[in-house]
């Protein structure tokens, strides 16, 4: 489980970071939008694909057919969000911690007491509000191809 955590803060050094305004927490949901924007479900998709940005693969699995590796190590994307909605989606990347305390996946919105952060990183997020909003737009994408 430690391997799993180190492999994790590793390589969240190579991905793209930000600064993360506070959030309003409502229960298991973050209602209000990251981004002044709408989420766009094609720039989503290729954050989610991404080996560099998201890391989504590295641990999930999805519909992505051209990806010939991807993780074994969580839910199948269509399955972790199935039964959730924008608010609850959002929550869950922004600190997944929050949900689970012993979660593998990094908080891609969050920027305080997190541990194993590279110094040039400290302070920043992994992924900016309109990315964050991108991936939702996505992810709310594969319910509606499911149904």
């Amino acid at each position: 489980m430690r391997t799993r955590f180190a492999l994790v803060g590793a390589l969240l050094v190579f991905l793209n970071l930000s600064v993360a305004p506070a959030q309003n927490v409502m229960g298991d949901s973050i209602v209000e939008s990251l981004s002044a924007s709408p989420g766009d479900p094609i720039r989503g998709r290729v954050i989610v694909a991404s080996r560099q940005t998201g890391l989504c693969l590295l641990c999930h699995s999805g519909p992505f057919p051209e990806e010939r590796f991807q993780g074994n190590l969580a839910p199948e994307l269509g399955a972790s969000i199935a039964r959730l909605n924008a608010a609850q989606l959002r929550a869950r990347i922004v600190d997944a911690s929050r949900f689970n305390p012993n979660t593998i996946m990094p908080a891609y919105y969050r920027s305080d007491n997190l541990s194993q952060v590279a110094p040039k990183f400290a302070g920043q997020t992994i992924l900016n509000g309109q990315e964050i909003e991108d991936v939702i737009a996505f992810l709310l994408s594969l319910n509606h191809k499911s149904m």
